[in-house]
This record gives C-alpha cells, sequence and structure tokens, in this order.
C-alpha cells in the first residue's frame, strides 16, 4: 500500500484560496489513481476529486466543481488539491486516498471503498 501524508490546510476568510498537498510514499505512485475527500463535523466523508495515474482524468463533485483543481506531480509523488472561492461549507477534514489496484478512474471514482490507502487528514477552516 502506498503510505500518504497530507498538508496544507489551515483557517481562511470566505472567497480566498489554500492548496493541499499529499505526499506519497512506499509504492509506484505514477500507476495509482488518487482522490480527496472530505468530512465536516456531524457530517459522512464525502467524495471531492479524483485523478488517475497519468493525470489526464479528473472527476469533481458538484460541490466543488469550479472551485477546486485536483492535479498530481508523478516525479514528486504528490498530488494537490487547489481550492479557491472557498465558503464556509467547505469546512471539513480533508483526507488523501489512493486506489493502489489501479491506474485509470472507473465509474466508482467517487466512492470511498475504492481506496485502500488513506492519510491522515488536514483540517480545513472557512470563517465567514
Amino acid at each position: 500500500q502506498v503510505q500518504l501524508v497530507e498538508s496544507g490546510g489551515g483557517l481562511v476568510q470566505a472567497g480566498g484560496s489554500l492548496r493541499l498537498s499529499c505526499a506519497a510514499s512506499g509504492g509506484t505512485f505514477g500507476n495509482v489513481a488518487m482522490g480527496w475527500f472530505r468530512q465536516a463535523p456531524g457530517k459522512e466523508r464525502e467524495f471531492a476529486a479524483a485523478i488517475s495515474g497519468s493525470g489526464g482524468t479528473t472527476y469533481y463533485s458538484d460541490a466543488v466543481k469550479g472551485r477546486f483543481t485536483i492535479s498530481r506531480d508523478n516525479a514528486k509523488d504528490t498530488v494537490y488539491l487547489q481550492m479557491n472561492s472557498l465558503k464556509p461549507e467547505d469546512t471539513a477534514i480533508y483526507y488523501c486516498s489512493a486506489d493502489s489496484r489501479n491506474y485509470y478512474l472507473g465509474s466508482d471514482y467517487y466512492q470511498s471503498r475504492k481506496y485502500d490507502s488513506w492519510g491522515q487528514g488536514t483540517q480545513v477552516t472557512v470563517s465567514s
């Protein structure tokens, strides 16, 4: 399995931006599909964005589409989530995940059970 460590969370005002990073180790990073999920207090973990092994295919939830951008640098074994126009409802713990069995994103890209490696999470708080 791939080991994942997120960073870049913090406190930001509504309308601001943050970039999350997820550093991977222990596997062949460029071969695995990756995802970002988030969990707000009292709510279930939800899908935010996903990217294929090459970075050529990306998907977003409706809640973040047009504001967030997922990308990856396979030379640095790192995946990013650029978050712009942040809203208070984006407040959550953000988790990076990896599907070590797949290079491509299948139709289940939004389901947490697809991913077999998870980071510890990074807190994002957006104030109004």
